[in-house]
């Protein structure tokens, strides 16, 4: 074959597999035509140099006086990855033209298939045209057209052009697909990276729901452009109806900001704004949004949201990282009044507590640092911000952990060390039993600051027969320094002085001897554990404020813990030994089940947990007494998705019930569901007036392949109230996400400005959403 003759090949393929992707109006063109031996400049290429062009045909002819090539029957191209087929392809050197027609289809590298009738392109890619056009993408998406025209190198032009994101139906493919969107004309313009649309139409079950004459979008080239967002729609009790309409300002390659406004029935107008920036090694951003309410008298008189008609907030957060190891960032909020940001419902900012932080991390093989600022932002309908100023500011809290590379003595050496200090703008004093007289202190006015230092040891010996025991040494050490108001009605004994010191010096030992038993079916382990600590007594306890301690739960989760109280203002000490029994069991049907039970004992020196302090943290916990309440849990997991769990407190002298959590759940193709129930016996000098008991149940039926139903309830049994309900609706598809949800929250403390609310939003793959309100529902994502 002449070397022309291959060169003509080699253009005709080019030219062919260019003008079918050019035209699909999906990816750039293919390839860069030579022309005596000059490449073009105008297209990109994505086909290295050295491809091998693969051309077969039943019949290949040569018109040497037309200067004409065709390849007629079963024409297969495979150039670069690009898959062609056709029934006859002609390149007419004379014209510059190539035409290909009868089933032509292309497989783009990427997976996208682009199916054709008949294409005619100029040599040069510049104008060219296509009829029945048609596209499907790799993620399910397609793009017909009548006919496609490529015009001066630049525009692109497809006649009567329909696009969805919607398989059609398996059953019945000549149904339209459950939304599409059609257009007169679609031009995608490469200066400009554009797609504008002409005489519009969005269908919906093939019936047509909206009509623009014209718009224009970014082409798929462009990843972000200025321009308005889906607008977003709420309801609620007291706002009234909402429409929020955002516009996004693409600033450059590092910076973008969104601006809001949200028109309210009842309140007026709600503006926003956002900035965002990224830096080489980072994020930050900047929030405000204020209001200037219309009808503040909708919300209960007395109360924040109705104290004042401008509103508004500032707020920032920020992430970088400094290298590998380090990290730094802040999530700051500051508001006109207590409430703004929960009444308005303002993304990210709406918790019922916000926590302001400013921290830095870092994280070394063996060891990490972690400091922290905290302010916490109560949010609630309080004019005068009580329940704020009881909290304390935190500035700051510093963590560090260390972990010895090498064995010492053969063991693991660790240690840790806390800094915390904080002030308070007003005392937290609570009134539990109702008789005036203030007997709980959760925390106290003015400043206070300690530091803690800790050094573990231990390792762990094998001996023969499976035995396993681990001896442990520890020592800590603490100081503080103390300038806060005293308690005026505490009967205890609180500590006078700005400075005190305190250590705790432990010696422990655990004995662990798992057995392992199987059977034909089976395998079981039973692991009897016994722990011993020997300390001396809690130095200061219960005369020094109790910050960081003042949650307490004696469970099976806790019982081997060497010390149980959950922060470093209380130190567990005295003599103790923890018993108690481990069980785990795997069946070969599918059966598993797994259990812990045991009891704690007090041997010697002063019981942490029978002496009170400020927040009286032990009363009532179980390990008050000599010898612990039974705590135990258990589980059952079944092949069938069924699963069973509990987890109990039993009195160790009556065996009654203190406390219990149990939940029941189910889990298959068509059902999900979960039924937990909480029991917390009455601690009154902990806060704890009354026994409570709770249910809290959530399910999801898969009604048929797309529709499901949900809802979720939270009941409080002794009060015989219903705290939080909800249900809602769902329908999913491979391009259609809709639901549609109602909430109601018992508020007896009026702190928010809504008790109900509706929510629903709808997806359209690859377009967008419309939303209204919360769609979040107790229970489920």
């Amino acid at each position: 074959m002449a070397v022309s003759d291959r060169e003509n090949i080699r253009r005709l393929a080019l030219a062919l597999l260019t003008g079918v992707a050019v035209c699909a109006l999906v990816s750039p063109a293919v390839v860069a035509r030579a022309q005596d031996g000059q490449p073009a400049p105008a297209l990109t290429t994505g086909i290295p140099e050295d491809a091998k062009l693969l051309l077969a045909a039943n019949e290949l002819v040569y018109d040497r006086d037309a200067e004409r090539v065709t390849a007629i029957g079963g024409v297969q191209i495979n150039y670069g990855g690009y898959q062609m087929v056709a029934s006859t392809v002609v390149y007419d050197q004379k014209t510059g033209r190539m035409t290909a027609s009868g089933n032509i289809e292309l497989v783009e590298p990427g997976g996208n298939r682009m199916y054709a009738d008949t294409l005619d392109v100029t040599d040069n890619f510049a104008d060219g045209f296509v009829k029945a056009l048609r596209i499907e993408t790799t993620d399910n998406t397609r793009l017909a057209a009548e006919s496609g025209e490529r015009v001066d190198g630049r525009d692109m032009i497809l006649n009567k052009g329909v696009y969805t994101a919607c398989l059609p139906c398996a059953d019945h493919p000549e149904r339209p697909p459950l939304w599409q969107v059609k257009a007169e004309r679609v031009i995608q313009n490469g200066e400009k990276h554009t797609v504008r649309l002409e005489k519009a139409r969005f269908e919906l079950f093939g019936r047509t729901i909206a009509v623009l004459p014209a718009i224009e979008v970014p082409d798929h080239t462009v990843k972000r452009k200025s321009g308005f967002l889906f607008p977003v729609m709420r309801t609620s009790e007291n706002l009234g109806f909402g429409l929020t309409v955002p516009y996004y300002f693409a600033i450059s390659n590092h910076r973008d900001a969104t601006v809001k406004a949200t028109g309210l029935t009842s309140q007026g107008v709600l503006l926003e704004a956002e900035i965002r920036q990224r830096f080489e090694n980072g994020t930050a951003s900047f929030r405000a949004a204020g209001i200037d309410q219309l009808n503040r008298e909708n919300f209960d008189a007395g109360t924040s949201d109705a104290d004042r008609d401008l509103r508004g907030m500032v707020a920032s957060e920020g992430k970088f990282v400094i290298n590998p190891r380090w990290s730094f960032g802040w999530d700051v909020m500051l508001q006109s009044d207590n409430n703004f940001a929960r009444t308005y419902s303002l993304e990210g900012l709406d918790d019922t507590t916000h926590t302001n932080q400013v921290y830095l991390t870092g994280l070394g093989k063996r060891n990490s640092f972690d400091m922290r600022g905290y302010y916490f932002d109560v949010q609630n309908a309080d004019p005068q911000n009580n329940a704020e100023k009881m909290q304390p500011t935190v500035l700051p809290s510093v963590d560090y952990a260390y972990y010895a590379p090498e064995p010492v003595a053969g063991g693991q050496l660790s240690g840790n060390l806390n800094f915390t200090a904080l002030s308070r703008f007003k005392s937290d004093e609570l009134d539990v039993d109702g008789d005036g007289i203030d007997d709980r202190f959760p925390g106290l006015k003015g400043t206070s600051s300690r530091l803690t230092g800790e050094l573990e040891w231990k390792r762990t010996l094998s001996v023969p027969g499976g035995l396993q025991l681990t001896p442990l040494l520890a020592a800590r050490g603490d100081a503080y320094g103390l300038d806060v108001n005293a308690p005026a009605d505490y009967t205890g004994n609180v500590t006078s002085q700005t400075a005190e010191t305190r250590y705790m010096l432990t010696a422990g030992l655990e004995a662990r001897y798992p057995l392992l038993i199987t059977t034909n079916n089976s395998s079981h382990i039973i692991e009897p554990i016994a722990q011993i600590y020997a300390r001396n007594d809690e130095q200061l306890a219960g005369r020094l404020p109790n910050e960081d301690a003042q949650s307490f739960v004696f469970d099976a989760t806790n019982l081997f813990d060497r010390d149980k109280f959950s922060g470093y203002d209380r130190v567990e000490g005295g003599t103790r030994a923890n018993v108690g029994l481990r069980y785990t069991g795997s069946f070969d049907n599918g059966f598993g089940v797994r259990g812990v039970f045991g009891q704690s004992y007090h041997i010697a020196g002063l019981n942490s947990f029978a002496t009170d302090d400020l927040v009286k943290v032990g009363t009532d916990s179980g390990l008050e007494t000599s010898r612990s309440d039974l705590v135990g849990m258990a589980g059952v997991d079944m092949p069938n998705g069924l699963s069973v769990a509990t987890n109990v407190r039993l009195d160790e002298r009556t065996l009654a019930l203190r406390r219990a959590d149990a939940n029941v759940s189910f889990s298959n193709e068509t059902l999900q569901t979960s039924l937990t129930y909480t029991q917390i016996a009455a601690q009154p000098e902990y806060g704890l007036a009354a026994r409570n008991d709770e249910i809290q149940s959530a399910s999801s039926i898969k009604v048929s392949e797309y529709w499901s139903l949900f809802g979720s309830i939270t009941w409080d049994i002794d009060d015989s109230i219903i705290n939080r309900k909800g249900i809602g609706i769902s329908y999913a598809d491979e391009c259609t996400v809709f639901s549609l949800v109602y909430s109601d929250k018992y508020d007896p403390e009026e702190e928010s400005a809504s008790d109900w609310s509706i929510g629903a939003r709808l997806t359209f793959r690859t377009l967008g959403d419309v939303k209204i309100g919360d769609t979040e529902l107790t229970g489920f994502n």
